[in-house]
């Protein structure tokens, strides 16, 4: 089984994921985010592997979270009001996200990466 990464092509930190896997000689399954969003079902799966909390799978810098002014709003929503948001717009949620076996991390930080490849 290979890792999932979900990414945007247009994001700059996620094509620098994307090429840093290929150097690290990682064949993942790309998932852009846009077009094939999360569903709540592997959000909620996702969320509980992580062990963090739903709050950080926003993606807080996105134009989609500012405009409909969620800094404001999260704060009173249920874990699962904010996993049925993300799964409606995967603009929302923070990329690259990678799956790999039971490891879910949240943005790209090459040094948590290969820590979780290398174990999986």
């Amino acid at each position: 089984m290979r890792p999932l990464l979900l990414y945007y092509p247009k994001c700059d930190t996620c094509r620098r994921a994307v090429r840093w896997l290929a150097e690290q000689g990682v064949e993942a399954e790309l998932r852009d985010i846009a077009t094939a969003r999360p569903s709540e079902e592997e959000l909620r799966r996702w969320v509980a592997m992580s062990a963090l909390p739903v709050r950080k799978f926003f993606n807080t810098s996105g134009l989609r979270y500012k405009a409909l002014g969620l800094k404001e709003k999260l704060g009173g929503m249920s874990d699962e009001e904010m996993i049925r948001l993300l799964a409606t717009d995967g603009m929302l949620v923070k990329r690259p996200l990678l799956v790999a076996g039971a490891c879910v991390r949240v943005g790209f930080r090459p040094g948590e990466w290969s820590e979780v490849l290398h174990a999986f």
